[in-house]
């Protein structure tokens, strides 16, 4: 059998990384960070347990990787969902509700989220947060800001104070009290966006996520090849 080529190659390993993020997202929104090992993950996502090691230094890292995918990609479908608009309110009221949303829906997952980043290793960089960065800049300049680069991280630090406050045990604030706040802030309509509904979830994921992960084949792969278990360059699977 001719050995594959290096686009098929590439292809295999980002559906592989793909797998790992949506199955990280997945089970700690079931079980908690805690209780989540790379183990499970790997299993999860039908891949060989050493290929996490492989796409990620740590399970801190994979997971704070998978939360930003799905704040990215949550916030990437409300800015494009239909009607869709270039209006810089609109698309600022949206980002808003977007994440306050995640807050709502995925209260496990982004208090665990919030958690990681308060830790000893901090606020980390991957492809997945410099996507979400990018997209909340850009929300920021059509909002009509002079200078995105200084605004973006005070609407990211508002952001991640409005999480943390809803989701604080024992003493969280109302999402539409924080919602108001923000919107007060920007200069928002009330009407404006997609205001987050008033009662929350029970804190799992109740939620079919897949469609943030891009795991299946690209438009003109082949499909008869495995889609499980892909083995990292340069590794063997044990027979």
């Amino acid at each position: 059998m001719s050995p594959r080529s290096a686009s098929v190659n590439e292809e295999l390993r980002r559906r592989s990384r793909e797998r790992l993020l949506q199955a990280a997202v997945e089970l700690v929104s079931e079980r908690g960070y805690e209780a989540t090992t790379l183990g499970d993950i790997a299993d999860r996502a039908g891949s060989a347990r050493g290929l996490v090691s492989y796409y990620f230094p740590g399970k801190r890292q994979l997971v704070q990787s998978a939360v930003h995918r799905l704040m990215h990609r949550t916030l990437q479908e409300a800015l494009e969902r239909e009607p869709r608009t270039e209006d810089g309110r609109e698309r600022m009221a949206r980002a808003i509700d977007a994440i306050l949303g995640l807050a709502r829906d995925q209260p496990v997952l982004m208090r665990q989220h919030m958690a990681s980043i308060l830790q000893a290793e901090g606020f980390m960089q991957c492809p997945e947060q410099r996507r979400l960065a990018e997209l909340l800049s850009e929300t920021v300049a059509r909002r009509g800001s002079p200078d995105a680069a200084i605004d973006y991280p005070m609407l990211r630090a508002l952001l991640m104070g409005a999480v943390y406050a809803a989701l604080v045990p024992g003493a969280p604030m109302p999402l539409p009290v924080l919602r108001a706040e923000l919107f007060k802030r920007y200069g928002l309509d009330w009407e404006t966006g997609v205001p987050p509904a008033p009662e929350g979830t029970d804190g799992t994921c109740g939620t079919d996520l897949s469609r943030f992960f891009a795991t299946e084949s690209r438009a003109g792969e082949d499909e008869s090849r495995p889609k499980r278990s892909d083995p990292a360059p340069g590794t063997r699977q044990s027979k």
